[in-house]
């Protein structure tokens, strides 16, 4: 099969791009996992990363000696990295942290998003303009776009910054979220879904 491989240049192009985007896309989430403090996800990674080194990469690197095929490694080397950092956005690992700030008076923004199945801190802080409600609310990273468009959607003039915390420890930040609270309310109709909570007592009547 190799020889095949060898023979046949559009199949060499072929097999270097492929190979280098699944060694590349290995190692960046390996890289990202290591950063993140997910030990036995980054060993997993790096065995099949090993594993794809010494079964493919030794014959990509054997074969460098054309242009085309530099090229074909270069963007498999590219692209490798984009694909590894999309899979571990969609593995969403890990938690993330949403401050926000609001003037809303009107609304009781914290109890809305407890109520939504977040967990939530908040406190009272001045502002130029003056008093401000200060919410701290965890989040895992899966859930991040919508919890932010939530927050847009019950005060669109709210200040929010996202961040991703090393260590979580204490109270009751990771057993405050109900995930599946969470992923059962549509964005477009959180109003609807908070008046329910209001009038039930339970999210969408349940």
């Amino acid at each position: 099969m190799l020889q095949a491989i060898s023979e046949n240049q559009w199949l060499m192009l072929l097999t270097i791009f492929v190979i280098n985007i699944a060694y590349v896309s290995f190692l960046t989430m390996r890289t990202i996992s290591t950063l993140k403090g997910y030990r036995y996800v980054a060993a997993s990674l790096s065995v099949c990363e090993t594993f794809i080194y010494i079964m493919g990469l030794g014959l990509v690197l054997d074969n460098l000696d054309k242009p085309q095929n530099i090229a074909a490694y270069a963007f498999g080397f590219g692209i490798g990295i984009l694909l590894g950092i999309k899979i571990e956005e969609k593995l969403a690992l890990g938690y993330l942290v949403v401050n926000a700030i609001t003037a809303e008076k009107d609304k009781d923004l914290p109890m809305m998003l407890r109520d939504l199945g977040y967990g939530v801190t908040h406190g009272y802080q001045y502002g130029r303009d003056g008093e401000r409600t200060n919410l701290q609310i965890l989040t895992p990273r899966r859930y991040e776009k919508k919890l932010i468009a939530t927050i847009k959607e019950l005060d669109p003039k709210a200040f929010i910054i996202s961040y991703e915390p090393r260590t979580i420890h204490g109270g009751f930040w990771t057993r405050g979220i109900r995930s599946r609270q969470v992923e059962q309310y549509e964005v477009e109709h959180v109003e609807e879904v908070l008046d329910e909570i209001s009038t039930d007592g339970t999210p969408n009547g349940k």
